[in-house]
């Protein structure tokens, strides 16, 4: 059931404030890049569950791969590729069922593709309005995430096509559940497609950086 007291609607709309905050913030040329609790270079991404190496993997990964879908289609498919871990989704549109295999192919010939998932549906460009609705969906799926308070937001990476939720992540069954149950219940929602990888609560634990009550030993200069 859905709490629709005064208090958990300002929950909400603070929430979704505070992140549509962080999706439109512009990127500081001095700001510092957070990858894995690393520093690097110009802008700031959120802490997730993957390693460095993997996030830094991910973004080529997804650079790669749209250049090389354009080169095929040019403007002919709308093409949206997302990488996590890397298992590689493809949403958007493609022109027919033979274009749709063209450019998955065309994907998991890309260096260190693990798999893919293709969800290109067989269809026109969806329209700017559409795509316009489906970010601020996406907004609002992680702005419940946010309010819900036992989730861990940036453990989830959301993507909206048409209406359509697609969530990836390196989370537990019950993260999962979760995460999919509250996306279900955002309006203008049409379906949640779950593209996770599943872990055990042991295999999480074990990835987490160990915990030091101790401060760091001195640095000699």
């Amino acid at each position: 059931m859905i709490d629709t007291t005064s208090s958990r609607r300002l929950g909400s709309q603070r929430a979704l404030c505070l992140v549509a905050v962080l999706a439109t913030l512009p990127l500081s040329a001095c700001a510092p890049l957070v990858v894995g609790g690393a520093m690097v270079g110009g802008t700031m991404l959120a802490i997730d569950r993957r390693t460095t190496g993997t996030q830094v993997e991910d973004q080529t990964i997804e650079t790669k791969a749209s250049s090389r879908v354009k080169e095929l289609m040019g403007d002919r498919a709308h093409v949206n590729v997302t990488s996590y871990n890397r298992a590689v989704l493809l949403t958007g549109e493609a022109p027919t069922d033979a274009d749709k295999a063209a450019i998955e192919q065309v994907v998991q010939r890309v260096e260190n593709v693990r798999s893919t998932v293709n969800e290109l549906a067989v269809a026109l460009p969806s329209s700017l309005s559409t795509r316009s609705n489906d970010s601020y969906l996406t907004t609002k799926v992680k702005a419940t995430y946010v309010d819900a308070k036992d989730l861990q937001v940036n453990a989830f990476k959301v993507v909206t096509e048409r209406g359509n939720v697609y969530l990836m992540g390196r989370v537990t069954e019950r993260e999962a559940t979760r995460a999919t149950d509250l996306a279900r219940t955002v309006s203008g929602v049409q379906k949640v497609v779950r593209v996770f990888e599943i872990v055990t609560d042991a295999e999480l634990a074990d990835a987490q950086p160990p915990k030091s009550d101790s401060p760091p030993p001195p640095t000699r200069k």
